[in-house]
């Protein structure tokens, strides 16, 4: 019996000891996922697509964003959280803990990029600049993409993001406001789908750089469109020859229309067509779409540059002239300030 009472004092003893061990590995690994890392600046940390947690922390450790590789293998084997790493870039900040890194990591929100698209850009043009742009990856989309069905607009991306996925994403989005807007339209309009809309707004959005001005011109080539009128709309022209590339003389500087030019019929030189172009001319933006739907009312059916980045309007043919004449008046008198100049 005082054998027996023996070895169960010398168990209990054993198990004391056993766990005061535990317990004090258990507060120092606590501790040492909690103390601040050795690293004194912001690092940007890039987790790439199917890369392990064993080459991810022993990344953090050569980037001396950590200590010891081993305690974040150890804290994700212990937190069960090995494949809930996120992929793209993270902003980690400095000193952060093991234990900050791995919650940016699995929790955090990755560092997200940016590209602009201007609206009045052709298809082609705007492929261009997705397919420039280096952080984005892979090909660029193999089918034909048609113009004006891509929203110019300012996308926001995280690394890793393909060409394709992002062309995808400017063509949902156009649907998108189409499917929105289309239903706001306001009655008696000359259009009657959506894909006329389009290509209305790309005219609207070609001829001014002003955003108030887009209603009244939506409103005057509306009018027009009601009345009978051709739209006579220069960018047409300009497309119909070049597919909307400016047109350049000799020297490399950007020339105006001649007279061949606009007598020459193509399906989108609205000089010479009834109605609507064969497709935009562009891609308009949401603004340019949402004028065409519901326009201003204003009767005006001319319009000409004012020199000034804007235009001046007019109802009628006489007034009209009087607005060309102004203009061409204030043509004259820069040019001899530029003479003057010199």
């Amino acid at each position: 019996m005082k054998f027996i009472k023996g070895l169960l004092s010398l168990l209990v003893l054993v198990l004391f000891l056993g766990g005061v061990v535990l317990g004090g590995s258990w507060l120092w690994f606590q501790n040492e996922v909690s103390k601040p890392g050795p690293s004194t600046e912001q690092h940007v940390f890039t987790v790439e697509p199917g890369e392990t947690l064993t080459r991810v922390a022993l990344r953090l450790e050569q980037d001396g964003i950590v200590q010891d590789d081993r305690l974040v293998r150890l804290k994700a084997r212990l937190d069960r959280t090995e494949l809930a790493i996120k992929t793209g870039e993270f902003i980690l900040e400095p000193r952060a803990s093991v234990t900050d890194v791995m919650d940016v990591l699995i929790e955090g929100k990755s560092v997200l990029h940016k590209i602009t698209l201007p609206e009045g850009r052709t298809t082609s043009q705007l492929l261009k600049i997705v397919e420039a742009d280096p952080i984005l990856t892979g090909e660029m989309p193999e089918t034909e993409i048609g113009e004006g069905t891509l929203l110019p607009d300012t996308y926001l991306f995280q690394r890793g993001t393909t060409r394709a996925a992002l062309v995808e994403r400017m063509r949902k989005a156009q649907a998108d406001v189409l499917a929105d807007l289309w239903p706001k339209r306001a009655e008696g309009l000359p259009i009657s789908t959506p894909e006329e809309a389009v290509i209305l707004a790309s005219l609207v959005e070609k001829e001014t750089g002003i955003a108030g001005e887009r209603p009244q011109i939506a409103g005057l080539f509306v009018t027009r469109l009601k009345r009978g009128m051709r739209l006579e709309s220069d960018p047409t022209i300009i497309y119909g020859i070049s597919k909307g590339k400016p047109l350049y003389n000799r020297r490399g500087e950007r020339r105006t229309l001649y007279r061949s030019e606009i007598d020459r019929k193509t399906d989108w030189n609205t000089y010479q067509i009834d109605g609507l172009p064969k497709t935009p001319i562009c891609n308009p933006g949401r603004e340019a779409i949402a004028a065409v739907l519901n326009p201003d009312e204003t009767g005006h059916i001319f319009f000409v540059a004012d020199g000034k980045g804007g235009h001046l309007f007019a109802k009628t043919l006489a007034e009209h002239n009087r607005n060309v004449a102004a203009y061409r008046k204030y043509e004259r008198e820069e040019i001899q300030r530029e003479r003057a100049g010199k």
